[in-house]
């Protein structure tokens, strides 16, 4: 398997990755821009245009665009996060020049007509409404309020009903010139693709947009804080975050498998302490996230009322003794977790795509796969504990809770745990 990267003479750069034995391949645009971009007068924006990519072009309606894909048997579709607007494809060998050229049509010449702008955005208010329904949704939202309060990090993706009820035509079209430009794109292809013709192909779509480099997005700010929101729901939700490293910090290895360990299966500590040994719990889990200066240990679970201060202090006791007594097999165990999803997910051609745009967008580069693993490896149980130890101690934790929490604990009184 060959990896190959170009840079186009406007700076979008070209990375491909030829698979062997594949009839089909997976390809995108992956956009270095998102919700962390917004403004607060633009909060949701990000995520309201890539709705409105498969909402009609110059030369395309919206459902010439599902069928230009769909007739080839093909797959189209698009995300937005905090820090990337992705559209992504994947198709047969010979349809590939089709769908890059339905993704660069989508990307370069929207209409944005104000009828479909309408239909859109009645969609999207039904997705905001939804997520609000959601407890275990709208409370990872809050969380990230808590942890990167007034600021771009810290709002929510899809944004408030009265930013997206406001959004015009204008605006849209003035977030596309300030953000598309090509430096912040990068043409991801796995599977059968040839490099030399996905670069050709490049060239022919991409290669007269002006460069235009754009400003970093302001500095992220942890800061710490609790929100809660008494609901008489059926179970009362608890989620928790910690400030860890970005992911340019090669200390974010070390995060990923803490939070690995901590709560990243069925044998983790948190696992079996509050679902298999206490029964308080269903859904119980942690995780690290990273964005480029920045990132965030979560831990959710969700219990019943009654239970969730019980919950909450043994959720504590277990972060207190991570930093004491975590094991050399737990660790080990983390990094064989960390190593063998990596490795698995490389079975996918849409997988890699994706992880060759996330490589770029961070280095300008691909590592080999052996220098992630290798990191991954040179991370000791020392490492570990000494990091659990500076998480309980060093910043204030972020705390969302929702449903029936009148009596839970307050953030003060579980960060005292910690410190007992």
């Amino acid at each position: 398997m060959t990896i190959q990267l170009h840079r186009l003479s406007n700076g979008m750069r070209v990375v491909t990755e030829h698979m062997p034995g594949l009839k089909s391949a997976a390809l995108g645009i992956w956009v270095a821009t998102g919700g962390r971009n917004e403004t607060a007068a633009e909060n949701g924006i990000a995520h309201f245009l890539e709705h409105m990519a498969f909402k009609g072009t110059e030369k395309r309606s919206t459902l010439q665009i599902a069928e230009a894909i769909e007739d080839v048997g093909g797959y189209i579709n698009a995300y937005t996060s905090r820090e990337m607007t992705a559209y992504y494809a994947r198709v047969l060998e010979a349809d590939v020049p089709l769908a890059l050229d339905v993704l660069a049509d989508i990307l370069l010449n929207p209409t944005f007509d104000p009828a479909e702008i309408e239909v859109e955005r009645g969609v999207i208010l039904q997705e905001i409404g939804q997520v609000l329904d959601t407890p275990d949704d709208v409370i990872f939202d809050w969380l990230q309020e808590v942890a990167f309060p007034d600021q771009p990090l810290g709002r929510t993706i899809l944004g408030p009903a009265e930013r997206v009820s406001g959004f015009s035509r204008d605006d849209l079209f003035a977030f596309v010139r300030r953000h598309y430009t090509p430096d912040r794109m990068i043409l991801s292809a796995a599977g059968a693709v040839d490099h030399d013709e996905i670069v050709r192909l490049a060239e022919s779509l991409f290669g007269h947009l002006d460069p235009a480099p754009t400003p970093a997005p302001d500095a992220a700010r942890f800061a710490g804080g609790e929100r809660r929101v008494v609901k008489p729901l059926e179970q009362a939700h608890m989620a928790l975050g910690f400030e860890c490293p970005g992911y340019r910090d090669p200390a974010v290895y070390t995060a990923q498998i803490y939070a690995t360990a901590l709560g990243g299966g069925m044998s983790s500590r948190l696992f079996q302490e509050l679902r298999e040994k206490r029964g308080l719990c269903y859904t119980v889990f942690a995780q690290a996230g990273s964005y480029a200066d920045a990132g965030l240990i979560t831990l959710y679970a969700g219990t019943s009322g009654a239970q969730l201060g019980e919950l909450a202090d043994l959720t504590m006791n277990e972060l207190a003794r991570a930093a004491r007594d975590i094991a050399p097999a737990e660790v080990a165990r983390a990094r064989a977790q960390l190593k063998a999803g990596l490795l698995m997910g490389l079975e996918s051609s849409s997988n890699r795509a994706e992880r060759l745009a996330r490589l770029v967008a961070i280095w300008d580069r691909v590592p080999k796969i052996e220098e992630t693993i290798a990191r991954i490896d040179a991370v000791t149980t020392g490492d570990v504990r000494e990091f659990a130890g500076r998480l309980v101690t060093e910043a204030r934790p972020a705390l969302a809770l929702y449903g029936p929490v009148d009596d839970a604990p307050a953030l003060d009184a579980l960060q005292g745990r910690l410190a007992a």
